[in-house]
């Protein structure tokens, strides 16, 4: 078999490419290892930022790509790819607005600035009302349009197991894969592969290999890092590295190890002022848990043994944590209760040194940090970590500890590539006729050490529908 443009991967990126292809007139098969098309939309809030959009001005809000790009190299401290955030920004707008025109089904309260990172200065992020879920509904339209109308085939279930590699105007170039599908392995030649496989975020040993710290995760069980091992094996460089920040805090999911429920999340300090206290396994705070950056909790974070903590409170603040002020988001303190010593990483106890042996925290540590604690509240100081909201002692119980890890959604290393997605090997060369988009690139490409609202994937819908129009352009005849 053989197409202009074979695409790995049918997420957002992957989906966005092989329409814009397909659209300028190429043959594209595009191929899926999932039984159904979308990746980590399934599981993503579906956040895109642009600045100078239509909606933004429609509500009075001035934006500006240049202003866009200005707030992600400042939340990045630099360490994002330049020339990948300047294409991105400037043409973000014109993403959002294609989403627009094709009856995307906005949030209402969007464009707004968003909270659970380092948020931006402008309200600039937009998201569905379906979230992740809203996007997908927008590219299966396009795909179905695409497939009436233009050469486009889809396989779902089928597995690329080998990128092939051979002569291309007089240079080794990659020329098509071996593709695992309806039971036969099929050989499929192409003028350009474009690899957008996602991340490595359900894969424990590439992460520990990469990133050197224990994956907790909540990414999409898809996400094994199978475009990074198929670059890999033709000689692709990686980038990013250095740039991992973890995601602050997540219940352990009940059924799998390893895993986290982010829908169980607690809810962040900045959305709410903190009556609990965050402990290590030694018992020790680590942290001012009312310090209103999200950024500088998650590098603190990246710094606590096994990157596990407990979040530590009595039946008063319990109590308290209702409505907006939830400890556990989604979960009035009755159904907090219900879960105590019934859901993993959820403990209950009348007192704090058995509290501490039933969740693994050194008894004495949380005893005398939780002494210390008391009396900065008496005292209205704290001179360990400088916490100034101070509502009341930890003194009544029941006293409850919920566990809590440094977890992970998206993953930040990922193929070397330059600012037309051309993956490049060790010495900076590019890889005829190989491409990568999407998480696959890493979210270090676009974030650096940091979380920038709708970076990841604002990035993947825009250079997808970049590089597809460029590959339709460049095809033979």
């Amino acid at each position: 078999m053989r197409v202009d443009v074979l695409v790995v991967g049918a997420g957002a990126a992957g989906l966005s490419c092989s329409i814009e292809a397909a659209r300028g007139g190429a043959s594209v098969l595009l191929v899926e290892k999932d039984t159904r098309l979308g990746g980590t939309l399934h599981l993503s809030g579906g956040h895109l930022a642009a600045g100078g959009t239509a909606r933004q001005a429609e509500r009075g809000i001035e934006d500006s790509p240049a202003a866009h790009r200005a707030d992600v190299l400042r939340i990045s401290g630099g360490t994002a790819r330049a020339d990948l955030v300047e294409i991105v920004t400037e043409h973000a707008p014109a993403t959002v607005e294609w989403l627009a025109g094709r009856g995307f089904d906005f949030a209402a309260e969007t464009p707004r600035i968003v909270y659970g990172h380092e948020p931006y200065e402008i309200p600039r992020t937009v998201y569905g009302v379906d979230e992740g879920l809203s996007i997908l509904t927008v590219l299966q339209d396009e795909l179905a349009r695409a497939r009436a109308e233009s050469d486009l085939e889809v396989w779902t279930g089928a597995m690329v197991t080998e990128l092939l590699v051979g002569a291309a105007d007089g240079q080794d170039a990659v020329t098509g894969a071996h593709v695992q599908h309806g039971g036969e392995e099929t050989e499929v030649l192409a003028g350009a592969v474009v690899l957008a496989t996602g991340g490595y975020g359900a894969d424990p040993e590439l992460f520990a290999e990469l990133e050197g710290a224990p994956l907790v995760s909540a990414a999409a069980r898809t996400s094994t890092g199978d475009g990074l091992h198929l670059g890999l094996a033709v000689g692709a460089a990686l980038q990013g590295a250095g740039t991992y920040l973890p995601t602050f805090g997540g219940l352990p999911d009940p059924v799998s190890p390893g895993r986290a429920n982010w829908h169980d999340r607690q809810r962040l300090t900045s959305e709410r002022p903190p009556w609990e206290i965050y402990v290590d396994r030694s018992g020790r705070r680590w942290v001012a848990e009312d310090e209103p950056s999200i950024d500088e909790k998650e590098r603190a974070l990246a710094r606590v043994p096994e990157q596990t903590f407990w979040t530590v409170f009595d039946d008063v603040a319990l109590e308290a944590a209702t409505g907006s002020l939830q400890i556990v988001v989604g979960k009035e303190p009755s159904e907090v209760r219900a879960m105590a010593n019934t859901r993993p990483g959820v403990h209950a106890a009348s007192d704090l040194r058995e509290l501490a042996d039933l969740a693994g925290i050194d008894p004495d540590g949380l005893c005398s940090t939780v002494r210390a604690y008391n009396e900065a509240v008496a005292a209205g100081k704290d001179p360990e970590h400088g916490r100034t909201h101070l509502p009341a002692p930890i003194a009544r119980g029941p006293f409850y500890a919920l566990r809590n890890h440094a977890i992970t959604l998206v993953t930040f290393q990922g193929l070397d590539i330059d600012s037309d997605c051309a993956v490049r090997d060790g010495s900076g060369a590019v890889i005829g006729d190989l491409y990568a988009v999407g998480e696959v690139i890493g979210a270090g490409a676009t974030c650096g050490n940091s979380f920038c609202s709708g970076m990841l994937l604002t990035p993947a819908l825009t250079l997808g529908r970049l590089l597809g129009a460029r590959l339709a352009r460049a095809r033979p005849g």
